[in-house]
């Protein structure tokens, strides 16, 4: 309305009607109900009554529900002003009541105003706050608010955030709903907190940040509107000032350069200015919006404004149709809106651990996450098969148990330098353990020396490779339990602990069975594998060979078995028994290959043999132990209480989804106005 003035009062009046979906298109008629705005009827109701105030209805009941807090914004009419700036006064207009008055800040509390026309001639008014409703009537509508807000903000001059209701059904009022917040100030006054500002700060930024809030700024006409605070902080979140309407009031008492101030627009107000005369001492609000019409009609400077622009009459209708606008452009996506949060909440609900309600239910549940566990991990640790995880090859079990026995079978064979010192160490055990026999015979002794070092040498390479298997093994078992034990979050704890202790278990058993293994293997020898005498005469062809080449031509390099090349020494100080010593070395290398190859293959068995006793018969007694052993009935007891953290989640998601589901039956019922508005 400020961009341009049209060819007349009259016809700019008229065009606003048009653009409003007027229902009128008469001069008569506007003027008719012009006149009557704060009679017996509101013009506008005829324009939007039937179809905008039950939207109007419904975004009340919602912002009871209090539905923001699902993160969910509704459309408000945000009133803001500095202090002093005539905020009450132009609400007290709108809604043709008295509202507090007095010195310093009057609104302490965000005051939601619903205004509604009533066809009775008796007023009901009524606050709503803490859950509770407080009947009141005009003559103490003020002293109810005090009290009111006393009791949420205390009785000092502080504010509070917490909202306080006031319905006001009155004949001739407009369908309104708007949010008064406290008037800005910097300098706190005695009584009030030194953040004052911050604080009044922080709450008008609350309510007006939001894109479905349009910001009524009440600005004062003696006051230059760019240094206005309610404006600066307007402009922070509407920059372009899209959802800003200005209302000026006072303008009886600094109407210089008023016209200039509304027509230029310096501070980027989008949805135009509004005049307005404030009511002064004890005028009625009949008397007082005729001294208004009668200050523009005849005023020497306000009379050059737009009448389009001025009075408590255009700025309600301005308010009504910017409201319609609002509501129907908002509430189609504020639908969508419940409906996913809806839809995420009991999502997110489903998936919470159920609750556990009975012994029977506790010792069922038990029973069904064992059971489903066991099967997974027969899948997976027994029969190799990957459907249940098929892209998380860590949990391929068989196949990662074949590569880390191929990994130990490895190590072991890296251990096995045949060539390193060759027969170095088998004279010297030879000379050690000599006794009195036949010289041709090898000692027995010496066998078991030079086999006791070499088994010494890796004995610390199985139980190494015990801990890996086993470490392995309770990552995929911790895995599957925590993954079917999901839904019972207070039996998981119990049930992974349990599995935690028998794994310990196992891998002990595993640690004391191979050590008695490697033991066995270092203390005696014996096989009845033919692959043994088959190497050993093999490689025992080639001594008197390999003894020549050193005795005899004194060389440092010898070939065993067709292509090991071995660095000898000087041997031939020890010619005397080089032939028992190459005997000796030749029986280590045929029979080493068979203890290496018999500690894999046994690990091998084990560790099947352990796998399938823990999946079919040790965890499920052990679990089972646990639960029924010393203190049973007290753990029993435990799981049927949640964890606090649990229950306030529970308590959280059914709330929401309470106020969801009522939000969105509100919405139901007014579906039919839903979609004019989107049309």
């Amino acid at each position: 309305m400020s961009g341009g003035k049209p060819s007349s009062k009259r016809e700019g009046v008229q065009e606003y009607e048009v653009e409003s979906h007027a229902s009128v298109n008469t001069e008569v008629e506007v003027h008719v109900e012009h006149e009557a705005i704060f009679h017996d009827h509101v013009p506008i109701v005829s324009y939007y009554n039937d179809r905008i105030t039950p939207l109007l209805d419904a975004v009340d009941r919602l912002r009871q529900l209090q539905v923001v807090k699902e993160g969910i914004q509704l459309p408000t009419i945000v009133v803001v002003g500095d202090q002093s700036s005539g905020k009450s006064s132009v609400l007290e207009s709108l809604a043709c009541i008295n509202l507090p008055r007095g010195d310093g800040i009057c609104t302490r509390v965000p005051l939601i105003m619903r205004l509604k026309h009533h066809p009775s001639l008796v007023p009901e008014i009524f606050l709503q706050f803490k859950d509770k409703t407080v009947p009141t009537d005009e003559a103490h509508v003020a002293d109810a608010i005090n009290l009111a807000t006393g009791e949420i903000a205390g009785n000092g001059k502080g504010i509070s955030n917490t909202e306080l209701t006031l319905v006001v059904k009155k004949n001739g009022v407009p369908d309104l709903t708007l949010v008064d917040l406290p008037g800005i100030t910097r300098v706190p006054v005695h009584g009030q907190p030194e953040n004052i500002y911050e604080q009044i700060a922080n709450i008008i930024m609350k309510y007006i940040s939001p894109n479905e809030s349009v910001i009524l700024n009440v600005l004062s006409a003696s006051v230059d509107f760019s240094t206005c605070e309610s404006i600066m902080m307007s402009q922070k979140v509407d920059k372009k000032g899209e959802r800003t309407l200005a209302v000026v009031t006072k303008v009886d008492k600094s109407p210089e350069g008023l016209l200039e101030k509304v027509t230029s627009n310096d501070v980027n107000i989008g949805l135009g200015y509004v005049c307005v005369r404030n009511r002064i001492g004890n005028e009625s609000y009949e008397d007082a919006r005729k001294e208004e019409a009668a200050l523009f009609a005849t005023h020497q400077l306000l009379s050059k404004i737009d009448e389009s622009t001025v009075g408590i009459q255009v700025l309600a209708q301005k308010l009504v149709q910017i409201q319609a606008n609002i509501i129907a452009k908002c509430l189609p996506d504020i639908v969508r809106k419940i409906d996913e949060k809806l839809k995420m909440s009991i999502s997110e609900l489903n998936g919470m651990p159920r609750r556990l309600l009975s012994v029977a239910e506790v010792m069922a549940a038990f029973t069904g996450i064992i059971g489903s566990s066991q099967e997974s991990l027969r899948k997976i640790l027994v029969r190799g098969e990957i459907d249940e995880y098929s892209h998380k090859n860590n949990m391929h079990g068989t196949a990662r148990l074949v590569e880390m026995l191929n990994e130990f079978s490895t190590e072991l064979q890296k251990c096995s330098d045949h060539t390193k010192n060759f027969m170095i160490k088998e004279i010297e055990v030879l000379e050690e353990t000599k006794g009195i026999e036949l010289p041709n015979i090898l000692p027995h002794t010496a066998i078991l020396t030079i086999l006791k070092q070499k088994v010494e040498e890796i004995s610390e390479l199985p139980i190494e490779f015990v801990e890996k298997v086993w470490a392995y093994i309770g990552g995929v078992v911790i895995s599957v339990l925590n993954h079917h034990s999901a839904n019972y979050r207070q039996l998981q704890l119990f049930i992974v602990q349990a599995a935690h202790k028998l794994l310990d278990k196992m891998k002990d058993r595993s640690i004391d069975w191979v050590t008695e293994i490697v033991q066995m293997e270092k203390e005696t020898d014996y096989t009845c594998n033919p692959e043994y005498m088959k190497e050993w005469n093999k490689l025992i062809a080639q001594q008197q060979v390999v003894i020549d080449n050193i005795t005899t031509f004194g060389s440092s390099k010898v070939t065993i078995d067709g292509s090991r090349d071995v660095v000898v020494g000087d041997l031939r100080c020890h010619k005397h028994i080089l032939l028992e010593a190459f005997d000796l070395k030749m029986r280590m290398i045929a029979y080493w290959k068979i203890v290496l190859m018999r500690l894999v293959d046994n690990m091998a068995l084990h560790l099947q043999l352990s796998i399938r006793n823990f999946v079919n018969k040790e965890m499920e007694k052990e679990i089972i132990n646990a639960l029924l052993g010393t203190g049973g009935g007290v753990a029993i007891e435990r799981m049927l209480e949640e964890p606090p953290s649990v229950a306030s989640k529970r308590e959280r998601l059914n709330t929401s989804i309470k106020l969801l589901r009522e939000s969105k039956e509100v919405l139901a019922n007014i579906r039919d106005k839903i979609e004019w508005g989107d049309h």
